[in-house]
């Protein structure tokens, strides 16, 4: 992670008042709107109140670094900007000339960090950003460390637990985008880097190890059905029998849907093969099923073509 950029300057001081132009008030102090150009090289253009910066405006340092916002009393304190010669840049609240409030900072490695501020640095809920890999820490901070619960979210898991130092520590887990979630601890483990010729002194740093103890899978959700109330009136005995006559099967007797259109794909394909025409099933055709169409028959009824056909010679 990458530390702030640059280190606050110092402004010109009260005595160092330098070149003015300006409203003056009665006792001839800079107060309304006016410019400096004061002995360091560094200007100022904005609001005076006895002879004080105070209001809006812009101070210019001769280096490249700007501060524009507010001030009380030759102070930033309010809301401001203030943009570091190397670039990075802080938005958000002042107090006593610090960074104090809510503000976002943006770091010249494209890295920011927007959350609470307290005396300069880092201090209560925020959130940096990581540009290079696009994880990002959300959680708690102490004096602009990362400490206390937080997490630690990647492009295609996170992490999910306490921080101390910068480092993870204790219980946590590891939650993956495909559902599952790995638990465990981290524990804290020495390893010696190097030894210093002259004091003899072993350089010994403390990194986080991750122990795994399980691993969950992804609970599926199903809604749950209510089941019905038996009647009122019907006794514990009963409920068996109810369900016989309503016309309930068990459900091991049911067939699957599968198998059912797997028959009557049968069904159909025999039916083409034999030349069978779709029969209604439980019906016999017969002679009422047949009617004339009198348009079609000359008006003739059954019973005449009936007898119109006995007539002809065999």
């Amino acid at each position: 992670m990458s530390d702030l950029g640059s280190e606050e300057l110092e402004e010109e001081g009260e005595n160092d008042l330098g070149e003015y132009e300006g409203d003056r008030n009665e006792a001839g102090e800079r107060h309304g709107h006016g410019k400096a150009r004061l002995p360091n090289g560094d200007t100022y253009e904005g609001s005076y109140e006895y002879g004080k910066r105070h209001g809006q405006g812009t101070y210019k340092f001769k280096n490249g670094a700007r501060y524009i916002g507010e001030y009380v009393r030759n102070k930033k304190h309010g809301h401001g900007t203030f943009i570091y010669p190397d670039g990075s840049r802080y938005e958000g609240e002042w107090a006593d000339d610090q960074r104090h409030g809510q503000g976002v900072y943006y770091y010249v490695n494209n890295d920011t960090y927007t959350g609470e501020w307290y005396a300069h640095q880092r201090h209560g809920q925020g959130t940096y950003f990581y540009a290079e890999t696009g994880s990002k820490y959300v959680g708690s901070w102490v004096h602009g460390q990362q400490e206390g619960a937080a997490e630690l979210i990647h492009l295609n898991h996170r992490y999910q637990g306490k921080y101390l130092n910068k480092n993870p520590v204790g219980p946590g887990k590891y939650v993956f985008d495909i559902g599952c979630e790995q638990h465990g601890e981290y524990r804290l483990t020495d390893v010696e880097r190097g030894e210093e010729e002259e004091e003899e002194e072993t350089l010994v740093t403390v990194i986080p190890k991750w122990k795994a103890s399980k691993i969950t899978e992804l609970a599926l959700w199903t809604p749950t059905l209510l089941e019905e109330p038996p009647p009122a009136n019907v006794l514990p005995g009963q409920e068996e029998a109810l369900a016989t006559e309503g016309g309930e099967e068990p459900a091991e007797e049911a067939q699957p849907l599968v198998d059912v259109l797997e028959g009557e794909n049968d069904l159909s394909k025999a039916g083409d093969e034999d030349g069978d025409l779709p029969r209604e099933e439980g019906r016999e055709f017969g002679r009422d099923d047949f009617r004339y169409d009198p348009g079609e028959q000359g008006n003739i009824s059954f019973e005449e073509e009936e007898t119109r056909q006995s007539d002809m010679p065999e």
